[in-house]
């Protein structure tokens, strides 16, 4: 729609009918057509310009009806200036928040202005936004009401770093909603999940050790003691880890790094692990065990079993599972961790013959919760 379109969409009457419109209903009638046909038409400079000017006449407007019809016609718009958002922005909550919650012009640098200076209301619309960067989220930390942060925790969208996390622990040290929003975060660094551990208690600390990357000896200790009724799961948190070989040489040195484990590594589909797991039992580099354990040959993987120590009773099973991870591999289609571990459960667990019976029913409880993402896991 071209300018000249959307003054002819217009009548004679409409711009008088904003300035000088009877009643302010009438007045945020014509506001609202005018903004939807700014927003439709294409706009040369010198257009937009004019456009602008009548954005800013409606702005100004004393009737707080027009302002709001301003604020929602224009609240997801880039032809909003961005100067009139900040000032919508400061308005009253009924005007500002649609502006807050959604405008694209407004800044970070605007965002952080308004978490500052601004009521818990007006903050909490910042951390309802479709996105929020590091640096809004840092002002959200450190000067927002509870209500705000706890928002914008649970937020999937809301990117927070280490410090803004911890100045969050700091300033709502038992505050239970922001507590429990921070726990069921999609990821967090260890170093606060660690701070965490010391704090929650109860479903909290389950959530937490057994949906999260813990340090190396944190997981470790967990899963050697009876705490809470946190049942951390090794292999679960193996496949968390990003420094699996430092998580695995850790295992090693606390007597953890088992062959029941390797086992039940395998049989869950997390090769990684059990890849990292025999060439530190081996003591040999991870490439070299790599290339023995998947040697399409007859000697390399039974050289790799027997270089890990591993008992030989259990070597019937371990090749069968990794004949069926190769398998499953080979059919392709499988992008998820549960089907592609339910796969991997349902053919391994008809080929065993010499695994405990501790394990078998380890296995079949992860079969029986294969397909709930997020299920409590078993002690190892």
């Amino acid at each position: 729609m071209s300018i000249v379109t959307m003054r002819a969409s217009l009548t004679d009457s409409d711009i008088r009918t904003l300035i000088k419109g009877p009643t302010d209903d009438t007045r945020a009638m014509a506001a609202h057509k005018i903004c939807r046909c700014i927003e439709e038409a294409e706009l040369s400079p010198e257009e937009r310009t004019h456009a602008e000017a009548i954005i800013k006449i409606m702005a100004e407007d004393a009737a707080v009806l027009v302002r709001r019809a301003l604020a929602v016609a224009l609240k997801n718009s880039p032809r909003l200036p961005r100067e009139i958002a900040n000032k919508l922005a400061q308005d009253v909550d009924s005007i500002a928040l649609p502006v807050i919650l959604n405008s694209p012009v407004l800044t970070d640098a605007d965002l952080v202005e308004i978490v500052r200076a601004s009521s818990p209301a007006k903050q909490i619309a910042v951390a309802s936004r479709e996105y929020i960067s590091v640096t809004v989220t840092g002002a959200i930390s450190a000067y927002a009401v509870s209500e705000a942060v706890e928002r914008a925790l649970s937020n999937d969208n809301a990117e927070f770093d280490e410090s803004g996390l911890d100045a969050v622990l700091s300033r709502f040290e038992g505050v239970s909603g922001v507590t429990v929003a921070m726990v069921h975060r999609n990821e967090l660094p260890v170093a606060v999940v660690e701070k965490l551990v010391s704090v929650v208690t109860g479903e909290l600390f389950d959530h937490l050790v057994n949906n999260h990357e813990l340090p190396p000896q944190i997981a470790i200790d967990l899963a050697m003691s009876s705490r809470e009724r946190a049942t951390i799961d090794i292999v679960e948190q193996a496949a968390r880890q990003s420094d699996l070989p430092r998580f695995v040489q850790q295992l090693n040195l606390n007597g953890r790094l088992t062959p029941s484990l390797l086992m039940r590594g395998l049989c869950l589909g997390h090769m990684d692990f059990v890849e990292h797991a025999m060439a530190e039992l081996g003591g040999i580099a991870y490439q070299r065990m790599w290339l023995l354990m998947h040697d399409s040959g007859p000697l390399g993987l039974k050289a790799a079993f027997d270089r890990a120590g591993l008992p030989p009773r259990l070597y019937p099973s371990f090749r069968a599972a990794v004949e069926v991870y190769h398998s499953v591999e080979r059919e392709g289609g499988v992008q998820d961790r549960i089907t592609f571990r339910k796969r991997m459960l349902e053919r391994t667990l008809t080929l065993f013959q010499s695994v405990p019976k501790e394990d078998l029913d380890y296995l079949l409880e992860k079969l029986d919760a294969s397909g709930l993402q997020g299920g409590r896991s078993a002690a190892v």
